[in-house]
């Protein structure tokens, strides 16, 4: 790619980029949010079409012109977006096959289609049934049928867009394992992520973005992780971890005998969990994935769609709360662990979504007050430092660090006493991490009460007074700061107290 260069209404995104893949060639693509990554992938994939950018695309020394995704995938560019696009009613043959279906007359061949799904699975040592439903399958599953759909097609360049977000260590592995074995066989990977341990694992080089310029590309062992996010951020990294200095107050939520059963059935996923929060308190909660973190925020919010039962004080004072109403009422926000699903409208704007939970709050009972809301929102706005042209700019245009510092905006507008963060920085780069780091730092100070839950194991105690650590919906430990260490933690995460 060369000399690209890509403009949105008021924003250039792409600045004279210009990047190179070689044959069975690991190329990593970092930089911060909003640096330009994807949005050059997507000129990559045809995403964007020729004529709505300006630069070369070279396959093979040819100079070639994609009038869109289909003219990208007949030059063997594959591309696998964070967001997987998988049809969950169809079987894992069908979607690999989707639209280049086997058929003869307009009728397609089932049982070539499911022989060449369970060839092309078995070549990747994959043991996935090509007639099982792709709903039924785990997150990681699904990521590895993406892969193998991608690779349906012949492709010589595959593109990976935080492939690992949401998979566990073993399928990780299983993830290496292939890509391994697709840069043998001379297939170009171009891996998108913000894991830098992974990055440096696995790459031959390195480029950095900033600003949607290219601003370095070294071979991954001329370089090291400090020198990276110095490039991605454009200024010299310390701890990522702000000293905290926590004034306790008296209890802010007390919950006790807090058991949630699933959606479905009346399998306990959090049992008889009793804690509380202090004013000005971090607490952290880890465990492993399936531990019952989610679901312990999700019923005390009032959304669990199951069955749960709990009692609540807030301020002292035994509340019920059976509803997001209610909890917003008693003054608790809730940062989602998805924000696309349930933290953002993502087809509105910043404003929009800014106010949302606020709404009443800042424009009163019967009609909306645009003026009200647009300085509301500019608050969050300047302080937690969204990049975007203005209030009014559509969120799904944004990075997905901007997406998630609207989430949190959102929630600072209602001047919660208690704050829920799950998963406050997954998917989102070095730089936003930081920035979010500070704020949460900054509101303990200012005496708010926050729980926790992260899968980073560093991010749960670099940021927490305390941690509660769960295993199969169990309080299986409680440390302080100082008493907390990754060995403690982990011992009770798989089921030791």
């Amino acid at each position: 790619m060369r000399d690209i260069v890509k403009e949105f209404p008021g924003v250039r995104a792409l600045d004279g980029v210009s990047f190179t893949l070689g044959k069975g060639e690991f190329h990593a693509l970092v930089g911060e949010n909003g640096a330009g990554k994807s949005t050059l992938m997507k000129v990559l994939s045809g995403v964007y079409p020729e004529g709505t950018f300006e630069g070369d695309i070279l396959v093979d020394d040819a100079v070639r012109h994609f009038a869109g995704i289909r003219d990208s995938e007949a030059a063997g560019i594959a591309i696998i977006f964070q967001e997987l696009s998988l049809v969950k009613e169809l079987t894992v043959g069908e979607n690999i096959f989707l639209g280049r279906e086997p058929s003869r007359f307009g009728i397609i061949n089932w049982s070539e289609l499911y022989h060449r799904a369970s060839t092309l699975l078995q070549s990747l040592h994959l043991t996935i049934d090509p007639r099982s439903n792709v709903g039924s399958l785990g997150i990681g599953q699904q990521q590895l049928v993406e892969i193998a759909k991608a690779l349906s097609q012949d492709a010589k360049i595959l593109v990976l867009d935080e492939p690992t977000a949401a998979l566990t260590e073993s399928e990780v592995e299983t993830l290496f394992g292939i890509l391994e074995k697709l840069r043998a066989r001379g297939v170009g990977l171009i891996y998108i992520s913000h894991r830098l341990d992974e990055v440096f694992r696995i790459s031959d080089r390195i480029t950095v973005l900033r600003d949607g310029r290219t601003v370095a590309t070294h071979a991954a062992n001329e370089t090291d992780k400090d020198g990276v996010i110095g490039a991605m951020v454009g200024r010299e990294v310390g701890d990522i971890f702000p000293e905290p200095q926590h004034e306790l107050g008296d209890i802010a939520l007390e919950i006790s005998g807090l058991t949630v059963y699933s959606a479905d059935n009346d399998n306990k996923l959090v049992d008889d969990v009793t804690f509380g929060v202090r004013k000005g308190e971090v607490v952290g909660i880890a465990g492993l994935m399936g531990a019952g973190r989610t679901e312990l925020l999700t019923a005390v919010f009032g959304a669990w769609p199951g069955r749960y039962k709990r009692q609540i004080a807030v301020d002292g004072k035994d509340v019920r709360i059976d509803s997001p109403g209610d909890a917003i009422r008693h003054g608790i926000g809730f940062v989602t662990e998805d924000r696309k699903r349930f933290g953002l409208i993502l087809e509105q704007t910043i404003l929009d979504n800014m106010t949302l939970a606020a709404l009443r709050a800042i424009s009163g009972g019967l009609l909306t007050h645009r003026t009200r809301e647009t300085v509301a929102a500019g608050g969050p706005m300047r302080t937690l430092r969204i990049r975007a042209a203005s209030p009014m700019t559509v969120t799904n245009t944004l990075s997905g660090g901007n997406q998630q510092k609207v989430v949190l905006g959102k929630w600072l507008l209602i001047n919660p006493k208690i704050l829920f963060l799950d998963e406050p920085t997954r998917g989102i780069d070095v730089g936003a991490k930081q920035e979010i780091y500070a704020e949460i730092n900054k509101l303990a100070q200012q005496g708010m009460a926050i729980v926790l839950v992260s899968s980073e194991l560093p991010e749960v105690l670099g940021l927490s007074d305390r941690v509660i650590v769960l295993y199969e919906g169990r309080m299986t430990g409680e440390f302080t700061r100082a008493e907390a260490t990754p060995e403690k933690v982990m011992t009770a995460a798989t089921g030791h107290k």
